[in-house]
């Protein structure tokens, strides 16, 4: 996850992003924490409803690696916590990282070549010609 928030943070402000975490990830990494389901439902349903220190309290509880590393988790990305039941319902964006994850792969893959050495300008003007080519605009001038 670490490295799809580390791209978007370059690209604007964080004024200008609305950042999600990913529903379908955040529920498959909660579900790898051992203990009752009764709990792990009810926390469930607290995330789905955009509350993330309810779902910690049901999570706290249990021991071990697994649910100590959720908690983290919830901790690091707290303000990427929506009410997802609100943003699908009212279908305000997706709660899925499917299509960003892909438009970043997308974006990335030319200047993932191996063995090349990038500066960060040269990143930079290659990814706005990667953009601006997925995009449909005319990035080359040819001569005749």
């Amino acid at each position: 996850m670490g490295g799809v928030w580390n791209f978007i943070e370059h690209i604007g402000t964080r004024e200008q992003r609305w950042e999600i975490l990913d529903w379908y990830h955040l529920k498959e990494n909660l579900y790898k924490v051992s203990g009752s389901l009764r709990r792990l439902h009810q926390a469930q349903l607290d995330l789905w409803r955009g509350r993330p220190e309810a779902a910690m309290a049901h999570v706290e509880t249990h021991t071990g690696r697994q649910a100590r590393n959720f908690v983290a988790d919830l901790e690091r990305h707290r303000q990427r916590i929506v009410n997802y039941e609100y943003v699908q319902g009212e279908q305000i964006a997706s709660i899925g990282s499917g299509a960003v994850e892909s438009a970043i792969k997308q974006i990335a893959h030319p200047i993932e070549l191996s063995r090349a050495q990038w500066d960060e300008r040269r990143v930079n003007a290659m990814l706005n010609v990667r953009c601006a080519y997925l995009n449909g605009g005319n990035v080359l001038s040819r001569s005749t």
